[in-house]
Protein backbone atom coordinates (compact mmCIF):
# COMPACT_ATOMS: atom_id res chain seq x y z
CA UNK A 1 0.00 0.00 0.00
CA UNK A 2 1.53 3.32 -1.33
CA UNK A 3 1.81 6.07 0.69
CA UNK A 4 2.23 7.28 4.88
CA UNK A 5 0.14 5.72 6.32
CA UNK A 6 0.62 5.26 10.34
CA UNK A 7 -0.50 2.89 12.51
CA UNK A 8 -4.33 2.13 12.92
CA UNK A 9 -3.72 1.90 16.49
CA UNK A 10 -3.83 5.64 17.31
CA UNK A 11 -6.84 6.18 19.15
CA UNK A 12 -7.01 9.80 18.63
CA UNK A 13 -7.20 9.04 15.03
CA UNK A 14 -10.37 6.77 15.76
CA UNK A 15 -12.32 9.59 17.79
CA UNK A 16 -11.80 12.13 15.60
CA UNK A 17 -13.14 10.53 12.48
CA UNK A 18 -15.96 8.98 14.64
CA UNK A 19 -16.69 12.72 15.98
CA UNK A 20 -16.46 13.70 12.39
CA UNK A 21 -19.53 11.25 11.13
CA UNK A 22 -21.45 12.21 13.88
CA UNK A 23 -20.98 16.01 13.23
CA UNK A 24 -21.82 14.70 9.34
CA UNK A 25 -25.17 12.86 10.51
CA UNK A 26 -26.35 16.21 12.03
CA UNK A 27 -25.54 18.33 9.32
CA UNK A 28 -27.49 16.09 7.17
CA UNK A 29 -30.29 16.14 9.41
CA UNK A 30 -29.85 19.84 9.47
CA UNK A 31 -30.33 19.55 5.17
CA UNK A 32 -32.49 16.46 5.23
CA UNK A 33 -35.46 17.71 8.01
CA UNK A 34 -37.66 20.49 5.86
CA UNK A 35 -37.40 18.29 2.96
CA UNK A 36 -38.74 15.43 5.24
CA UNK A 37 -41.77 17.81 6.36
CA UNK A 38 -42.23 20.01 3.27
CA UNK A 39 -42.10 19.90 -0.70
CA UNK A 40 -38.75 21.45 -0.74
CA UNK A 41 -38.18 19.56 -3.98
CA UNK A 42 -39.87 21.47 -6.06
CA UNK A 43 -39.91 25.08 -4.42
CA UNK A 44 -37.62 27.72 -3.58
CA UNK A 45 -37.07 27.10 0.77
CA UNK A 46 -35.96 30.91 0.98
CA UNK A 47 -39.12 32.17 -1.06
CA UNK A 48 -40.57 29.72 1.62
CA UNK A 49 -39.19 30.69 4.75
CA UNK A 50 -38.38 34.51 4.08
CA UNK A 51 -38.74 36.25 7.96
CA UNK A 52 -38.86 35.66 11.04
CA UNK A 53 -37.26 32.66 12.79
CA UNK A 54 -38.17 30.70 9.46
CA UNK A 55 -36.28 32.64 7.97
CA UNK A 56 -33.20 32.97 10.11
CA UNK A 57 -32.81 29.51 10.57
CA UNK A 58 -33.07 28.34 6.98
CA UNK A 59 -30.58 30.76 6.06
CA UNK A 60 -28.61 29.59 9.06
CA UNK A 61 -28.81 26.27 8.03
CA UNK A 62 -28.45 26.93 4.42
CA UNK A 63 -24.71 28.84 4.78
CA UNK A 64 -23.64 26.07 7.73
CA UNK A 65 -24.82 23.02 6.48
CA UNK A 66 -26.20 23.10 2.91
CA UNK A 67 -23.85 21.25 0.56
CA UNK A 68 -21.27 20.63 3.66
CA UNK A 69 -22.02 17.39 4.67
CA UNK A 70 -22.38 15.42 1.73
CA UNK A 71 -18.69 16.15 0.51
CA UNK A 72 -18.03 15.16 4.41
CA UNK A 73 -19.68 11.88 4.16
CA UNK A 74 -18.09 11.40 1.16
CA UNK A 75 -14.99 12.12 2.50
CA UNK A 76 -15.04 9.41 5.11
CA UNK A 77 -15.97 6.90 2.64
CA UNK A 78 -12.78 7.48 0.84
CA UNK A 79 -11.37 7.35 4.25
CA UNK A 80 -12.89 4.40 5.80
CA UNK A 81 -12.05 2.36 1.81
CA UNK A 82 -8.35 3.00 2.31
CA UNK A 83 -8.54 1.66 5.99
CA UNK A 84 -10.31 -1.45 4.81
CA UNK A 85 -7.70 -1.76 2.18
CA UNK A 86 -4.94 -1.74 4.48
CA UNK A 87 -6.48 -4.04 7.01
CA UNK A 88 -7.44 -6.99 4.48
CA UNK A 89 -4.22 -6.88 3.28
CA UNK A 90 -2.78 -7.42 6.58
CA UNK A 91 -5.19 -10.05 7.04
CA UNK A 92 -4.11 -11.48 3.55
CA UNK A 93 -7.60 -11.12 1.70
CA UNK A 94 -8.21 -9.39 -1.23
CA UNK A 95 -9.91 -5.86 -1.37
CA UNK A 96 -11.58 -5.17 -4.19
CA UNK A 97 -13.85 -8.85 -3.35
CA UNK A 98 -14.33 -7.55 0.36
CA UNK A 99 -15.56 -3.78 -0.81
CA UNK A 100 -17.52 -5.01 -3.65
CA UNK A 101 -19.37 -7.21 -1.07
CA UNK A 102 -19.69 -4.37 0.95
CA UNK A 103 -20.93 -1.87 -1.33
CA UNK A 104 -23.51 -4.65 -2.85
CA UNK A 105 -25.28 -4.20 0.80
CA UNK A 106 -24.90 -0.56 0.72
CA UNK A 107 -27.12 -0.50 -2.98
CA UNK A 108 -29.32 -3.18 -1.83
CA UNK A 109 -29.99 -1.01 1.15
CA UNK A 110 -29.97 2.49 -0.42
CA UNK A 111 -32.84 0.77 -2.89
CA UNK A 112 -34.72 -0.12 0.32
CA UNK A 113 -34.22 3.42 1.66
CA UNK A 114 -34.95 5.49 -1.33
CA UNK A 115 -38.27 3.50 -2.43
CA UNK A 116 -39.75 2.34 0.63
CA UNK A 117 -38.08 4.91 3.12
CA UNK A 118 -37.24 8.46 1.58
CA UNK A 119 -36.56 9.62 -1.73
CA UNK A 120 -33.47 11.63 -0.26
CA UNK A 121 -31.34 8.83 -0.01
CA UNK A 122 -27.31 9.19 -0.71
CA UNK A 123 -26.34 5.49 -0.28
CA UNK A 124 -27.21 4.36 -3.75
CA UNK A 125 -24.65 7.06 -5.08
CA UNK A 126 -22.30 6.07 -2.46
CA UNK A 127 -22.43 2.39 -3.71
CA UNK A 128 -22.54 2.71 -7.23
CA UNK A 129 -19.93 5.44 -7.07
CA UNK A 130 -17.20 3.61 -5.06
CA UNK A 131 -16.99 0.75 -7.52
CA UNK A 132 -14.84 3.32 -9.34
CA UNK A 133 -12.45 3.64 -6.19
CA UNK A 134 -11.29 0.16 -6.82
CA UNK A 135 -9.28 2.14 -10.35
CA UNK A 136 -7.68 4.64 -7.80
CA UNK A 137 -6.96 3.19 -4.74
CA UNK A 138 -3.88 1.75 -5.02
CA UNK A 139 -2.34 5.56 -6.32
CA UNK A 140 -0.28 7.72 -4.21
CA UNK A 141 -1.84 9.66 -1.47
CA UNK A 142 -0.70 13.01 -2.91
CA UNK A 143 -1.90 11.52 -6.01
CA UNK A 144 -5.50 10.71 -5.29
CA UNK A 145 -5.98 13.74 -3.68
CA UNK A 146 -4.61 15.91 -6.53
CA UNK A 147 -6.46 13.99 -9.05
CA UNK A 148 -9.70 14.42 -6.84
CA UNK A 149 -8.98 17.90 -6.51
CA UNK A 150 -9.08 18.86 -10.21
CA UNK A 151 -11.52 16.50 -11.12
CA UNK A 152 -13.84 18.84 -8.65
CA UNK A 153 -12.39 21.89 -9.15
CA UNK A 154 -12.23 22.63 -12.91
CA UNK A 155 -15.62 21.11 -14.37
CA UNK A 156 -17.58 22.88 -11.51
CA UNK A 157 -15.33 25.94 -11.93
CA UNK A 158 -16.01 26.25 -15.86
CA UNK A 159 -19.89 25.68 -15.11
CA UNK A 160 -20.03 28.12 -12.13
CA UNK A 161 -18.07 30.80 -13.93
CA UNK A 162 -20.52 30.09 -17.30
CA UNK A 163 -23.85 30.37 -14.77
CA UNK A 164 -22.54 33.84 -13.36
CA UNK A 165 -22.23 35.34 -16.36
CA UNK A 166 -25.49 34.42 -17.58
CA UNK A 167 -26.96 35.42 -14.36
CA UNK A 168 -25.00 38.93 -14.65
CA UNK A 169 -26.78 39.25 -18.03
CA UNK A 170 -30.28 38.39 -17.37
CA UNK A 171 -30.72 37.24 -13.44
CA UNK A 172 -34.31 36.63 -14.15
CA UNK A 173 -33.68 33.72 -16.41
CA UNK A 174 -31.55 32.26 -13.87
CA UNK A 175 -34.37 32.68 -11.23
CA UNK A 176 -35.05 30.04 -8.54
CA UNK A 177 -38.67 28.41 -10.01
CA UNK A 178 -41.29 27.42 -8.14
CA UNK A 179 -43.01 23.97 -9.89
CA UNK A 180 -46.43 24.24 -8.36
CA UNK A 181 -48.50 20.91 -10.32
CA UNK A 182 -45.35 18.68 -8.47
CA UNK A 183 -45.71 21.00 -5.22
CA UNK A 184 -49.55 19.90 -4.80
CA UNK A 185 -49.11 16.65 -5.77
CA UNK A 186 -46.55 16.06 -3.32
CA UNK A 187 -48.50 17.35 -0.63
CA UNK A 188 -51.74 15.49 -1.46
CA UNK A 189 -50.37 12.15 -1.66
CA UNK A 190 -47.69 12.24 1.37
CA UNK A 191 -50.74 14.02 3.27
CA UNK A 192 -53.19 11.52 2.69
CA UNK A 193 -52.49 8.84 0.44
CA UNK A 194 -51.73 5.46 0.29
CA UNK A 195 -48.55 4.00 1.32
CA UNK A 196 -48.41 2.57 -2.64
CA UNK A 197 -49.14 5.91 -3.86
CA UNK A 198 -46.28 7.03 -1.56
CA UNK A 199 -43.98 4.50 -3.21
CA UNK A 200 -44.51 6.15 -6.66
CA UNK A 201 -44.22 9.43 -5.67
CA UNK A 202 -40.51 8.50 -3.98
CA UNK A 203 -39.49 7.07 -6.83
CA UNK A 204 -40.85 10.23 -8.96
CA UNK A 205 -39.00 12.66 -6.09
CA UNK A 206 -35.42 10.34 -6.45
CA UNK A 207 -35.49 10.22 -10.32
CA UNK A 208 -36.41 14.32 -10.30
CA UNK A 209 -32.34 14.29 -8.71
CA UNK A 210 -31.04 10.72 -9.84
CA UNK A 211 -31.66 11.06 -13.80
CA UNK A 212 -28.94 10.19 -16.55
CA UNK A 213 -29.31 14.28 -16.97
CA UNK A 214 -27.82 14.91 -13.48
CA UNK A 215 -25.72 11.31 -13.47
CA UNK A 216 -22.17 13.73 -14.41
CA UNK A 217 -23.08 16.33 -11.96
CA UNK A 218 -23.80 13.93 -9.34
CA UNK A 219 -20.52 11.88 -9.94
CA UNK A 220 -18.31 15.00 -10.28
CA UNK A 221 -20.02 16.36 -7.02
CA UNK A 222 -19.24 12.96 -4.72
CA UNK A 223 -16.67 10.70 -6.19
CA UNK A 224 -14.22 13.47 -6.62
CA UNK A 225 -13.72 13.71 -2.29
CA UNK A 226 -13.83 9.41 -2.09
CA UNK A 227 -10.47 9.85 -4.12
CA UNK A 228 -9.52 12.93 -1.30
CA UNK A 229 -10.50 11.39 1.85
CA UNK A 230 -8.87 7.78 0.37
CA UNK A 231 -5.52 10.34 0.04
CA UNK A 232 -5.83 12.17 3.37
CA UNK A 233 -5.64 8.59 4.79
CA UNK A 234 -2.93 7.48 3.12
CA UNK A 235 -0.49 10.72 4.00
CA UNK A 236 -1.51 10.40 7.30
CA UNK A 237 -2.90 14.27 7.66
CA UNK A 238 -5.60 13.74 10.35
CA UNK A 239 -3.83 10.44 12.17
CA UNK A 240 -0.71 12.82 13.17
CA UNK A 241 -2.07 16.25 13.65
CA UNK A 242 0.41 17.62 15.77
CA UNK A 243 3.28 16.86 12.47
CA UNK A 244 1.23 19.18 10.79
CA UNK A 245 -0.65 21.48 13.07
CA UNK A 246 0.48 24.87 11.70
CA UNK A 247 -0.57 23.87 8.56
CA UNK A 248 -4.10 22.44 9.76
CA UNK A 249 -4.73 25.98 11.46
CA UNK A 250 -3.67 27.87 8.50
CA UNK A 251 -6.27 25.66 6.03
CA UNK A 252 -9.08 25.66 8.77
CA UNK A 253 -8.82 29.63 9.04
CA UNK A 254 -8.26 30.17 5.40
CA UNK A 255 -11.46 27.72 4.67
CA UNK A 256 -13.70 28.89 6.84
CA UNK A 257 -13.06 32.99 5.75
CA UNK A 258 -13.39 32.29 2.42
CA UNK A 259 -16.38 29.25 2.58
CA UNK A 260 -18.36 32.26 5.08
CA UNK A 261 -18.01 34.80 1.82
CA UNK A 262 -18.83 32.75 -0.43
CA UNK A 263 -21.67 30.90 1.54
CA UNK A 264 -23.49 34.12 1.79
CA UNK A 265 -23.33 35.57 -1.46
CA UNK A 266 -26.60 34.50 -2.36
CA UNK A 267 -27.81 36.64 0.45
CA UNK A 268 -25.49 39.72 -0.26
CA UNK A 269 -25.31 39.76 -3.65
CA UNK A 270 -28.14 38.85 -6.21
CA UNK A 271 -30.46 36.05 -5.68
CA UNK A 272 -30.38 33.41 -9.05
CA UNK A 273 -28.88 29.91 -9.80
CA UNK A 274 -25.53 31.24 -10.57
CA UNK A 275 -24.76 32.42 -6.94
CA UNK A 276 -26.32 29.37 -5.72
CA UNK A 277 -24.66 27.36 -7.71
CA UNK A 278 -21.40 28.65 -6.17
CA UNK A 279 -22.49 28.92 -2.74
CA UNK A 280 -23.25 25.23 -2.82
CA UNK A 281 -20.25 23.94 -5.17
CA UNK A 282 -17.79 25.87 -3.79
CA UNK A 283 -18.78 27.51 -0.67
CA UNK A 284 -19.72 24.09 0.22
CA UNK A 285 -16.64 22.22 0.52
CA UNK A 286 -14.75 24.86 1.56
CA UNK A 287 -16.64 24.34 5.06
CA UNK A 288 -16.17 21.06 4.93
CA UNK A 289 -12.18 21.93 5.14
CA UNK A 290 -12.75 23.80 7.56
CA UNK A 291 -15.21 21.49 9.82
CA UNK A 292 -12.54 18.25 8.91
CA UNK A 293 -9.52 20.57 9.86
CA UNK A 294 -11.61 21.93 13.14
CA UNK A 295 -12.18 18.42 14.54
CA UNK A 296 -8.91 17.18 14.25
CA UNK A 297 -7.50 19.91 16.20
CA UNK A 298 -9.70 20.14 18.70
CA UNK A 299 -9.78 16.47 19.62
CA UNK A 300 -6.32 17.46 20.20
CA UNK A 301 -7.17 19.20 23.03
CA UNK A 302 -8.31 16.86 26.13
CA UNK A 303 -10.56 18.94 27.66
CA UNK A 304 -12.38 20.53 24.16
CA UNK A 305 -12.42 16.81 22.97
CA UNK A 306 -15.26 15.73 25.91
CA UNK A 307 -17.65 18.05 24.93
CA UNK A 308 -17.49 16.34 21.13
CA UNK A 309 -17.59 12.58 22.78
CA UNK A 310 -21.49 11.95 22.71
CA UNK A 311 -21.22 12.65 18.39
CA UNK A 312 -18.73 9.76 18.59
CA UNK A 313 -21.02 7.35 19.88
CA UNK A 314 -23.42 8.79 16.81
CA UNK A 315 -20.60 8.30 14.33
CA UNK A 316 -19.67 4.74 15.63
CA UNK A 317 -23.33 3.79 13.77
CA UNK A 318 -23.90 6.30 11.38
CA UNK A 319 -25.63 4.20 8.91
CA UNK A 320 -28.14 2.90 12.25
CA UNK A 321 -28.37 6.87 13.17
CA UNK A 322 -29.02 8.12 9.06
CA UNK A 323 -31.97 5.33 8.87
CA UNK A 324 -33.44 6.04 12.15
CA UNK A 325 -33.80 9.82 11.04
CA UNK A 326 -35.79 9.03 7.83
CA UNK A 327 -38.06 6.04 9.56
CA UNK A 328 -38.57 8.47 12.54
CA UNK A 329 -39.23 11.29 10.29
CA UNK A 330 -41.53 9.87 7.12
CA UNK A 331 -43.89 8.01 10.47
CA UNK A 332 -44.23 11.57 11.68
CA UNK A 333 -45.07 13.82 8.66
CA UNK A 334 -46.54 10.81 5.93
CA UNK A 335 -50.31 9.23 6.21
CA UNK A 336 -49.11 6.52 7.43
CA UNK A 337 -47.87 8.11 9.96
CA UNK A 338 -49.18 11.25 12.18
CA UNK A 339 -49.70 12.93 8.16
CA UNK A 340 -48.25 16.03 9.38
CA UNK A 341 -46.70 16.72 5.91
CA UNK A 342 -46.88 20.62 5.07
CA UNK A 343 -48.60 21.46 7.91
CA UNK A 344 -45.62 22.78 9.88
CA UNK A 345 -43.41 25.59 9.89
CA UNK A 346 -39.42 25.49 9.24
CA UNK A 347 -39.25 26.97 13.31
CA UNK A 348 -41.13 24.04 14.70
CA UNK A 349 -39.45 21.14 12.25
CA UNK A 350 -35.92 22.97 13.63
CA UNK A 351 -36.59 21.61 17.21
CA UNK A 352 -38.09 18.46 16.52
CA UNK A 353 -35.22 18.10 14.81
CA UNK A 354 -32.78 19.34 17.90
CA UNK A 355 -35.26 16.80 20.21
CA UNK A 356 -34.81 14.44 17.92
CA UNK A 357 -31.13 14.19 17.34
CA UNK A 358 -30.51 14.78 21.65
CA UNK A 359 -31.88 11.43 21.36
CA UNK A 360 -29.85 9.72 18.87
CA UNK A 361 -26.89 11.28 21.24
CA UNK A 362 -28.23 9.46 24.22
CA UNK A 363 -29.64 5.90 22.30
CA UNK A 364 -26.36 5.89 20.52
CA UNK A 365 -24.13 6.48 24.01
CA UNK A 366 -26.28 3.63 25.59
CA UNK A 367 -26.20 0.65 22.60
CA UNK A 368 -22.84 1.62 22.21
CA UNK A 369 -21.99 0.80 25.88
CA UNK A 370 -23.63 -2.46 25.73
CA UNK A 371 -22.94 -3.47 22.03
CA UNK A 372 -19.56 -2.70 19.56
CA UNK A 373 -21.68 -2.31 16.18
CA UNK A 374 -24.98 -0.19 15.40
CA UNK A 375 -27.82 -2.68 14.30
CA UNK A 376 -27.40 -2.04 10.66
CA UNK A 377 -23.01 -1.67 11.13
CA UNK A 378 -23.14 -5.77 12.20
CA UNK A 379 -25.77 -6.74 9.48
CA UNK A 380 -23.05 -4.40 7.05
CA UNK A 381 -20.10 -6.08 8.50
CA UNK A 382 -21.39 -9.92 9.17
CA UNK A 383 -22.55 -9.71 5.05
CA UNK A 384 -18.43 -7.86 4.04
CA UNK A 385 -16.53 -10.60 6.17
CA UNK A 386 -18.92 -13.56 6.02
CA UNK A 387 -18.77 -14.46 9.38
CA UNK A 388 -21.04 -13.23 12.64
CA UNK A 389 -18.84 -10.09 14.61
CA UNK A 390 -19.25 -10.41 18.04
CA UNK A 391 -22.05 -8.12 18.74
CA UNK A 392 -21.54 -7.82 22.82
CA UNK A 393 -19.25 -6.20 24.93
Amino acid sequence: MNGTMISLQENKRIVSIDILRGLAILGIFLVNMPAFHSPLLYIDGARRWPGGWDGILYRLSDVMAQASFYPLFAFLFGFGAIILAIRSEEKGIAFPVLFTKRLSFLLVLGCIHAFFIWHGDILINYAVFGFALLFFYQMKGKTLILVGTVCYVLPFAILGALLLVMGSIDSEGLAIQTDSTMMKRSLEIYQSSTFLQIVNQRALDWYKVNNLANSGILFLSIFPFFLIGAGVAKQGYLLNPVQYRKKLKAIMIVSLLLGLAIKTLPYVAVYHFGTIFVQDYFGGPLLTIFYITAVTLIVEKNGFSRLLMPLSHVGRMSMSNYLFQSIVCTSIFYSYGLGLYGSISYTTGFILLIALFCLQLLLSRLWMSLYKYGPVEYIWRFVTYGKRPLMRR
